[in-house]
């Protein structure tokens, strides 16, 4: 067990304000408005490799620290939109490492997340340009267990960058973002669209290529299908997706197949399943159970456990496994959800053996 499991005393972080902020929107009288919003997600890392510990402050990259903006003017039934939003550069959970510490503060323009124009159409979808999502974002992602701030299946967002140790106790150059991925689209500069929803179903379709890194030739093609229905006393939401990904010219181009389905019943029980495979590199299954319960007048207690399975990432005949278990608390009257996770690492390989390690993370979400 990781030592800070043993020696954690804390139950959960307190708010640092009273009451929640008034939602910063500007009207205009004639269908428009503008929107400011933003977030800050501060955590405390620990991870454990099986030889040392290492630990910090960061910002959580499951949802990091982010500022943005909604400028929206209504025409009719169809709504123009334009949405920037930009992480603020702190140093996040994924990048921190055994032999690397990041910067406190590195706001680069890879730390902008969407400069993205609009046009919602009351008959014809959605038309979008700029950059943002790509139709597969957050496809392999779909989760209605409210724990996802704590686990969920982007297992690199807690500690990508931490490297496995051998049996000798030496750093393998084996990586946790190399052995578990989720293989989700992301966003780029791109366009896309989305068609209404047929029967619950919408289809959306985007090609874009990777403009804020330098010198990068990164080109995508996407296509998904999303599922939101409530049926009775259940919520249900799936994703399934395909992307074609050229890295370079010249370099051949890769395939990714993903999908995830969660389903929550009234009762507050929700099981979430995803699997992905990408050409050449591998595939994964992943598992949740979860629980949400109005535990405390507070605001909803949710918890979960979760198992990931990974193939042929690391080398040919690799095995990846790892084990979660979240807990968020909500605060409602200030926006706030506090969480705690925990997550164990394990590597196989047919030539080589490595130690298993595992992570504990917990910190506070505050939306404004």
């Amino acid at each position: 067990m990781h030592p800070i499991v043993r020696n954690l005393t804390i139950a959960s972080l307190l708010p640092l304000a009273n009451t929640a902020a008034a939602e910063m929107k500007y009207e205009n009288g004639n269908g428009g408005s503008v929107l400011l919003y933003g977030q800050l997600d501060p955590a405390y890392l620990s991870f454990d490799d099986g030889v040392e510990t290492t630990s910090d402050f960061v910002d959580n990259s499951a949802s990091n620290s982010r500022v943005g903006l909604w400028l929206r003017q209504d025409y009719g039934a169809n709504v123009l939109s334009f949405n920037f939003e930009t992480a603020l550069g702190f140093r996040q959970s994924g990048g921190l490492s055994q032999i690397f510490t990041p910067k406190a503060v590195n706001w680069q323009r890879t730390s902008i997340r969407k400069v993205d124009l609009s046009f919602k159409t009351d008959r014809f979808g959605t038309f979008y340009a700029g950059q943002g999502s790509m139709s597969t974002d957050g496809v392999a992602e779909v989760d209605l267990s409210g724990t996802t701030l704590a686990t969920y299946v982007s297992i690199p967002d807690t500690a990508g960058a931490f490297e496995f140790r051998d049996s000798a106790g030496a750093l393998s150059g084996r990586f946790i973002v190399g052995s578990f991925s989720d293989f989700d689209g992301g966003r780029r500069g791109r366009v896309r669209y989305d068609t209404p929803s047929f029967a619950n179903f919408t289809l959306s379709v985007s090609w874009g290529e990777e403009i804020l890194v330098e010198d990068s030739d990164l080109e995508s093609t996407a296509i998904s299908l999303r599922y939101k229905n409530t049926v009775g006393d259940y919520k249900i939401e799936g994703a399934l997706g395909y992307s074609e990904i050229r890295p370079a010219k010249l370099v051949d181009k890769f395939h990714d197949t993903i999908g995830s389905i969660s389903v929550l019943h009234t009762s507050g029980v929700s099981v979430t399943l995803a699997s992905g495979d990408r050409s050449n590199e591998g595939n994964y299954t992943y598992g949740k159970l979860g629980y949400q319960g109005d535990w405390l007048s507070i605001g909803k207690t949710a918890v979960s456990v979760d198992y990931y399975r990974g193939r042929e990432r690391s080398a040919e005949g690799s095995s990846a496994t790892s084990v979660g278990f979240g807990a968020v608390q909500s605060f409602d009257n200030v926006n706030v959800q506090a969480y705690f996770g925990y997550r164990t690492y394990e590597l196989s390989e047919p030539v080589e053996s490595y130690q298993d390690a595992s992570s504990v993370i917990f910190g506070a979400r505050w939306k404004f």
